[in-house]
């Protein structure tokens, strides 16, 4: 009986402590460490078995399919494969990604200067980049940047090596600048997949799948990109000699204290 109340016990708790738990978590994906970034083929397609499997998962059910993202993030860049598994009819320039990002995460209603969107097209060479602050609602509040060094923004075919589908469907691939976009543990982040053939759009958090226009929503509607273990932002590596130098100090203090 002491055994079950505490099961009992338990059971409330845990149902207590997500009680608590901010809705918007749900709106939130994690993003992870991974060196493994630097082996990224950036062709726009899951090109060999463990391309991407060393980043987060997120799954995005849709009634036409699954939408899969995937993110990391190592050394200046952020990492961001988007999986179209749901369009098994690719149309070449027309299908194409986006993806938004905001350091500040400030959730504004108008996207301003600290908001910036990327967009890459299948089997396109031409990606570009959008920041915030235009005073033109038609373009969303957003106005076209120069690419940044180091960006790259690029769509192709997955299908053989893809681990969530072997039918060719499109995907894309994103190394965005933290120098550009800033570092920051939570990110505002958007995510929208546009589908040629049929002409509607799929996005995260999921304000407008399905509709037949395309739209940036307000920054206040966009869910976050968290970095739960808080490597992100990294320490520079000024930053690193200084607090092990700090730690070291402190370990030769207190043993010449005890001696």
């Amino acid at each position: 009986m002491i055994f079950r109340s505490h099961i009992v016990s338990i059971i409330i708790s845990a149902g207590l402590i997500f009680s608590l738990i901010p809705t918007s978590y749900a709106q939130s994906i994690p993003i992870t460490i991974s060196p493994d970034m630097d082996h990224v083929i950036f062709d726009g397609k899951w090109t060999f078995l463990q391309e991407w499997k060393p980043s987060s998962l997120n799954e995005i059910d849709t009634p036409s399919g699954s939408l899969y993202i995937r993110t990391a993030h190592y050394d200046n860049f952020i990492y961001v494969f988007i999986d179209a598994a749901l369009d098994t009819k690719p149309v070449a320039e027309a299908d194409r990604a986006t993806i938004c990002l905001d350091a500040d995460n400030s959730k504004s209603k108008v996207a301003d200067s600290d908001d910036y969107c990327f967009i890459a097209s299948l089997d396109s060479k031409s990606s570009f980049a959008l920041q915030g602050g235009s005073p033109l609602e038609i373009t969303d509040n957003f106005k076209r940047i120069p690419i940044s060094p180091g960006f790259i923004g690029i769509g192709g075919i997955s299908d053989s090596n893809d681990i969530y589908a072997q039918v060719s469907h499109p995907s894309f691939e994103f190394k965005i600048p933290t120098d550009l976009v800033g570092r920051s543990d939570s990110y505002g982040f958007f995510v929208e997949f546009y589908d040629g053939n049929t002409n509607k759009f799929y996005s995260w958090p999921q304000t407008s799948d399905g509709e037949f226009y395309s739209h940036i929503p307000s920054p206040s509607k966009w869910g976050e990109l968290v970095s739960p273990d808080h490597t992100l932002p990294e320490f520079p590596l000024p930053s690193i000699s200084l607090i092990s130098s700090f730690l070291v100090l402190i370990y030769l203090l207190r043993y010449r204290m005890k001696n």
